[in-house]
């Protein structure tokens, strides 16, 4: 089959490697139709983090091609979503809705001999408690381009941006600042409007095409200055209090820093951006009684009502894709999110049947 490789920083290759089969009774191998590429491939594509070479991507959607005999809940030629982690559905944390932190879970696309989304084929260990089932369009007809979008944004992306609105106890009436507008900003963007914000304040980039999509996706004020400019600017539209909850979608020191400089007396920063030099400032939040909560999202959890979600049409997260490529080109969907022309680039791998 082929498969995207990582072969070190900047350099993203596609090559054949044998295709997965089932190694486990608990195993499935599902047939990728839709992959893509996330924000926090660039980490280890920019060389900010290491990660061993080998398959990586972490985030399809596609077709049950084999079971093992353990599997009692998914059938052969399945329509399936996986989550960015696998998960045996079972063990304490995961029937406490944290299935990232299964006690025999794992992630997938790690490079090495890991299983990578940005192939052909991969093998789902735990498959049972991992992939979830997409039931067939009542009308007979196939999924439209636009849904298919949308069901893959709920393998990582729209999953963390609501487990950053539900981490930081987003409610109805809220004030709430989304500190990042990447394609997880955006979609924390989303779910803080449907967990009932009254007012979304996004703090990001100069880029148009993102306030465009902010806005449609609920955000009333867009902030695009960085550090104590952006802070004061939030302080301005909020009578000098600051948010009443906080998601924090990038990572990086100088978000981090923002994110808990915005929160009011009070506020929960969600933090869904994998931290790179991010320390918290214990003392200062301390006398604010500012919160923190958050971490990889279990999107496993949250994939079944936003699924429901995507296919009745009140939402549709896949609009933060805004580049298509095939799996051969896999290298320029890397290298137009480092570039910033794309917010988040989807890749085609195969057909749906």
């Amino acid at each position: 089959m082929k498969a995207a490789i990582f072969k070190g920083k900047g350099t993203i290759a596609v090559e054949e490697r044998p295709k997965p089969t089932v190694t486990e009774p608990t195993d499935a191998v599902v047939r990728v139709v839709l992959a893509c590429v996330c924000g926090s491939d660039l980490w280890f594509y920019r060389g900010i983090s290491d990660l061993p070479h080998g398959g990586v991507g972490h985030e399809f959607i596609g077709v049950v091609d084999e079971v093992g005999s353990a599997v009692g809940d998914l059938q052969v030629g399945d329509f399936v979503i996986a989550p960015f982690s696998w998960s045996d559905g079972t063990c304490r944390n995961c029937r406490h809705g944290v299935q990232t932190a299964c006690v025999h879970g794992g992630f997938f696309g790690q490079g090495g001999d890991g299983d990578g989304g940005q192939a052909e084929f991969v093998r789902v260990p735990h498959a049972d408690g991992t992939l979830v089932t997409v039931p067939a369009p009542a009308s007979g007809e196939e999924f439209s381009d636009e849904t298919m979008a949308s069901l893959l944004a709920l393998t990582d992306v729209m999953a963390t941006g609501y487990h950053a609105a539900v981490s930081a106890g987003v409610t109805e009436g809220m004030t709430v600042a989304v500190v990042g507008d990447g394609a997880v900003g955006l979609s924390g963007v989303l779910a803080a409007k449907l967990l009932g914000a009254a007012r979304i304040v996004v703090l990001g980039s100069t880029t148009e095409s993102r306030h465009v999509l902010a806005r449609e996706y609920g955000a009333t004020d867009v902030i695009t200055v960085r550090g104590s400019e952006a802070v004061e600017q939030l302080q301005a539209l909020t009578g000098g209090f600051g948010a009443d909850a906080v998601l924090e979608c990038v990572g990086t020191k100088e978000s981090t820093e923002t994110a808990f400089a915005v929160a009011a007396a009070g506020a929960v920063v969600g933090r869904v951006g994998v931290p790179h030099d991010a320390e918290v400032d214990a003392e200062g939040t301390f006398y604010r009684n500012v919160g923190m909560r958050g971490g990889p999202a279990p999107a496993r959890a949250y994939q079944p009502d936003l699924l429901r979600q995507v296919l009745d049409g009140s939402i549709n997260p896949g609009k933060v894709f805004d580049l298509t490529t095939d799996l051969d080109s896999i290298a320029e969907a890397y290298a137009a999110m480092d570039e910033r022309r794309a917010i988040k680039a989807l890749v085609k791998v195969s057909s749906l049947r």
